[in-house]
């Protein structure tokens, strides 16, 4: 079974483009990596099985190139996250601070809660795709989620904290402000 590159451009596009994200942490090299993709799969006399076969393929070699794109020479001169993350928009402070922790996990573990949880695929999918076994996905998916909640908790934490010493500063200048107006009063009181 082959489909046409054009019909998968439009169906796998996005999807593959964020895969690669996970891998690469740079918009640019992602950009080309889900572009190699489509050139590679235009290319190759390969027959699939189903069209499931063919998204599964897709990203088994998304990923694959994206993995080689973290070792080139090139890298060095890349897009920081930082400077990514101020290009997006998120519907919540939540999910942003979710994508940002997921982005700051182990590739390890990014890519399989990636396919996991954005992409839909099951377990077995996942070690097809990335070549390996279930029970190390199932390892892999909840050592990610242990690091992504141990990483939000500390993210709230902090964020409680500078809040409460927020609070407090503004609680001490309102107490000066109410002591020196306390101080200036017994001042004149004393010069009448």
């Amino acid at each position: 079974m082959r489909q046409e590159v054009q019909e998968l451009v439009r169906l796998y596009q996005d999807n593959l483009f964020a895969a690669a994200f996970n891998v690469c942490k740079n918009a640019e090299d992602a950009e080309d990596v889900v572009q190699d993709t489509f050139i590679r799969y235009y290319t190759i006399k390969k027959e699939f099985d189903s069209a499931e076969h063919v998204r599964a393929w897709l990203f088994r070699v998304a990923i694959n190139r994206a993995k080689n794109v973290n070792h080139t020479f090139w890298r060095r001169n890349r897009l920081s996250l930082e400077d990514y993350m101020e290009t997006l928009t998120f519907e919540t402070e939540e999910s942003e601070d979710l994508f940002e922790a997921v982005m700051k996990l182990p590739e390890k573990y990014r890519i399989v809660i990636h396919l996991f949880y954005y992409e839909d695929y099951k377990v077995s999918e996942i070690a097809d795709i990335l070549k390996l076994s279930e029970s190390n996905v199932k390892v892999r998916l909840s050592r990610g989620r242990s690091v992504l909640r141990e990483t939000i908790e500390r993210s709230h934490a902090s964020r409680d904290c500078l809040s409460i010493k927020h609070c407090h500063a503004e609680q001490d200048s309102l107490l000066n402000k109410q002591r020196h107006a306390e101080q200036d009063s017994s001042w004149n009181l004393k010069e009448e």
